[in-house]
């Protein structure tokens, strides 16, 4: 028997709990599929689906061999890609990625230090969300990525220490608020927050609206913005207000950005990398680097935020990049 490809089926099945969407997702008949399960129960001497003329359902047997199959096959691929590296001479570079919408400095400073402290392996160094980074991981296509925390799924995962930074918010320059130098987050109560999508870092964002509620501020609605730019152009035109460093205030006239008085808001990034034999040597050194390096530099921002920005020449447009 194939065991892989039978237990391949086996997820199909399980995960559309119907063999005909099964066999379509797989791309095959549905008489193939039906004896691959088959011969899977025979060969496991355990029955996996309870089958009836109405429903498809997983027997306790199948549910428990659904988690255990798939961290097999997720280990499977892991191998797979760790021997194409091995061929292609790639276990010399170290795949990792920062968070979307990382400043420019920090991604600099970041890569600098790596250069400095840890010359080889070589960094080959992306952008992706925190859930796009979990996703990669677990699949074999990253080495290491840096986070937001808290991390919702963490199975399969080793986590590395956290950097943090507290936030203040970015405010549209003609609001009232921005006139004084603090802002508390209850005097936002029933604005609009402006904030990353939720898919992208679901712990997170679950934290910090869990976070404002707590702190007293309601938000009247959240709109979702994945790009800086958007975000901010959200912000000037009046239509909420949103959280940052305060990179955005010293790089766009149309907003503000004050410190939070009272609760403050803290963000976390760490490293995660593959737990078990496939995860990189380099992984652990590299995440407790980037690490350092981010708390540097998230105290950095938080001392330079609020500056005013440049009074000659006309308005930028939106080529802000935020941390």
């Amino acid at each position: 028997m194939d065991l892989l490809r039978h237990l391949r089926i086996f997820v199909a099945v399980a995960e559309e709990l119907h063999f005909g969407r099964a066999a379509d997702r797989l791309g095959t008949a549905q008489p193939p599929v039906s004896q691959a399960v088959r011969a899977l129960e025979r060969e496991l001497g355990a029955e996996l689906f309870d089958r009836s003329r109405h429903r498809t359902a997983l027997t306790s047997a199948g549910a428990l061999l659904l988690e255990e199959t798939r961290e097999l096959l997720a280990r499977e691929e892991r191998l797979r890609a760790l021997a194409r590296r091995a061929a292609d001479g790639g276990l010399g570079t170290l795949r990792a990625a920062v968070p979307t919408g990382t400043t420019a400095a920090a991604v600099s400073a970041l890569l600098a230090a790596c250069a400095e402290h840890t010359p080889e392996p070589a960094v080959e160094l992306r952008e992706a969300t925190t859930a796009e980074q979990l996703r990669l991981l677990g699949s074999g296509g990253l080495d290491v990525g840096l986070v937001h925390r808290p991390v919702a799924a963490a199975t399969g995962l080793r986590l590395g220490p956290e950097a943090s930074s507290e936030l203040g918010v970015v405010l549209p320059r003609t609001s009232p608020l921005a006139r004084g130098p603090r802002v508390s987050l209850a005097d936002l109560s029933g604005q609009d927050l402006v904030v990353f999508p939720r898919d992208e870092a679901p712990g997170w964002y679950d934290r910090l609206l869990e976070n404002c509620r707590a702190a007293g501020f309601v938000p009247g609605g959240v709109r979702h913005a994945s790009s800086p730019e958007f975000l901010l152009a959200l912000v000037a035109a009046g239509n909420g207000v949103a959280f940052d460093q305060g990179a955005a205030a010293r790089r766009e006239p149309r907003v503000a950005w004050r410190p939070l008085s009272g609760t403050p808001l803290v963000r976390r990034i760490g490293g995660a990398w593959p737990a078990g034999p496939s995860a990189h040597p380099a992984a652990p050194r590299f995440a407790a680097l980037a690490a350092r390096v981010l708390a540097r530099h998230g105290a950095a921002a938080g001392r330079h935020a609020g500056t005013s920005p440049p009074s000659e020449g006309p308005p930028r447009p939106w080529s802000v990049v935020f941390g």
